[in-house]
This record gives C-alpha cells, structure tokens and sequence, in this order.
C-alpha cells in the first residue's frame, strides 16, 4: 500500500491516543473534585445529553442527594455547586463516547480504502472491544460508591486505570508499526519491556494511593514525617491486605516502586549511549521524564497533592508508560535503523 496511506492510518491512531491521554487526565481531575460520583446512572446513549432545563437539573441532584457521598460529605451543597462537579463526570463520560466514534468511522474509512491490512482487521476489533469494555469497567467502578462507600473502590480505580493504559500501549505500538514500517526481523528488547511493565505497575500503585487518598499524609520526603516507615504498617488482618487497603503503606509502596523504576531509567539512559538514531534518543527521553515525573512527585506530595499537580502527576506517568514503550518498539527494531 501506498506510504503515505499507511502514516494517515498511524497518525490517526496517534489522534486516539492522545485522546485516551485527555481521558486520563481527566479522569484524574474527576476523581480529585469528588465528581465521578455526580452521575448516578449509565445510560450510554441518552446518557450523551447533559439535563437541558431546571426539571432534569433537579432530577439529577435529587438522584445524587441518596448517596452516601452527599449524606456524609456533601449534605447541604447547593445546585449549583453540584453542577461544577456535574460537568467534570459529564466530560469525561462523553470523551469517551466521541472516542468510539472517532474509532470506528476512520477504521470503516481506511479499512474501504485498503490502508488498514485485512490481517490488522482483528487487532482493530480487539482495540474496539477493549475500548468497550473500558467504559463497562468505568461504570463498575463508579457502581461501587452509590451504596455504602463515599468514593469509589481503590481496587476498581486501578482497574480502570489499568484497561485504559493497556488501551493506550497496544494503540501506540500499532501506531508505531504504520509510522515507522520496518521490515526486518525483530531482535529481543526484554529490558526494555521490563521497564514499561513497571512503568505500568508503578502507576497501579499511585490508583491505590489515590483510591486511598493516602497523598494527604505523611507528607515529607525522604523520610515519612520523621519516621522510615509509616507508623503501624500491618494494623490489618490478614497482614497482607495493608498493601492495598493501609493509606501509609500504600503510600511507602509507591515510593518504593519511584526509587525502583527512577533505577532502572538510569540504567536505559546508561545503555542507550551505545546506540544510535531513535534508539538513543527514547533512552534520553525515558530517563528525562523519569527524573521529571520523580521531582514532580516529590512535590506534590510535599504540598499535600493539589488537584492540577497531582493530575499532571498522573498523565506525566501515562507519558512515561507512552516513551517506555517507543523505546522498546526502536530497541526490537534497532537493526533496522542503526
């Protein structure tokens, strides 16, 4: 097919990632005003139109009014106010309506026009279905704090998060093979997987931190206000469930998975030197957001993780997970452009 076919198709699926990139963020924010809960209901068609008069305004508040989260949190907020936290839910809910969209008519549009190889064909239908499947987990989640809960369960959060950054890496490799279209034979690159692997664990760990608003304390670094430890780190039985469920062991987790994967950039960098062309400059650029996203970390932290840095916190992360895995696919492809 025509070069110039095959960059359309990978600048395309760029588009989708960096809408799946606005998602994140936004889904952070989401989380971070207490919005997620404001829709009580998954309707994936009407659910496209936000309440259009005061009646279905006062609807949606008094839905809204039988949840824990305004009986024990927000008893007394006014209409308006729940508007503000409204529209953040909206947004993020019609994002992902518009990335269906934007999916599947340019996949109907390459695919007429033989830009999209008929043996893509199923790999495209799988990034559909996941993305489907994306929006069925993010209602599943929102489900867990309408009954007893004021938020929203830690463990579905990084679920959530979870499927969309899978999301995300499988549509940026895909974009990578339009764009770049090396044909040689691929050689290993298992350091390089490693790291992403990380990358995208660490960032599950930050989805049980958030879940757990365990950013609001123990708010000094290095050390834990004082302490090396966070102070009764297993007070839960059985001692294994603090790792998800204790806020200061979450929190010690997150940070110990920052040393590790900061270790291992440091590593790719040190590699990377020895290399050439892309290879050598996604090494630099690994390791370049690694220290960002570790300073950036610090500080929101430190400032007790106010909403735009820790939302710029997480979709530095997400950006990071996004260069581990351009450094991966220019390091299993590295003969072909050294």
């Amino acid at each position: 097919m025509p070069k110039a076919s095959r960059q359309q198709v990978g600048i395309w699926l760029l588009a989708i990632a960096l809408i799946i990139l606005a998602m994140v963020t936004i889904g952070g924010l989401t989380r971070l005003t207490g919005s997620g809960l404001s829709i009580t209901e998954w309707d994936p068609i009407m659910g496209a139109l936000p309440p259009l008069n005061d009646t279905q305004w006062a609807d949606a508040f008094a839905k809204y009014q039988k949840i824990p989260q305004y009986l024990l949190e927000n008893r007394g907020m006014s209409l308006e106010a729940f508007k503000g936290i409204f529209w953040w839910e909206w947004s993020h809910r019609l994002l992902g309506r518009l990335l269906g969209v934007m999916f599947v008519i340019p996949f109907l549009w390459f695919a007429w026009k033989g830009a999209i190889r008929k043996s893509d064909w199923p790999r495209m239908l799988v990034l559909f279905l996941l993305g489907g499947l994306q929006g069925f987990i993010g209602w599943w989640m929102v489900e867990s704090g309408l009954e007893t809960r004021v938020s929203v369960s830690q463990y579905r959060l990084a679920i959530h998060l979870g499927t969309a950054l899978l999301l995300l890496v499988a549509i940026l490799w895909i974009a990578l093979e339009y764009l770049r279209d090396l044909k040689t034979a691929p050689r290993p690159a298992s350091r390089a997987f490693c790291f992403a692997a990380l990358v995208y664990c660490q960032m599950l760990l930050g989805a049980l931190v958030a879940g757990l608003h365990a950013g609001l304390i123990y708010n000094t670094w290095p050390d834990m206000n004082g302490h090396l430890l966070p102070e009764h780190p297993f007070f839960s039985q059985p001692w294994w469930i603090n790792f998800f469920e204790n806020p200061g062991l979450a929190q010690f987790d997150h940070r110990i998975g920052a040393y590790i994967v900061a270790g291992f950039a440091l590593f790719i960098y040190a590699r990377g030197l020895r290399l050439g062309g892309y290879a050598r400059f996604t090494a630099q650029l690994v390791a370049a957001i690694t220290i960002f996203q570790v300073a950036l970390g610090v500080v929101t932290l430190s400032l007790q993780a106010p909403e735009a840095l820790a939302a710029f916190h997480q979709v530095t992360a997400a950006t990071l997970l996004c260069a581990a895995v351009w450094h991966a696919y220019e390091l299993r492809h590295y003969s072909a452009i050294a």
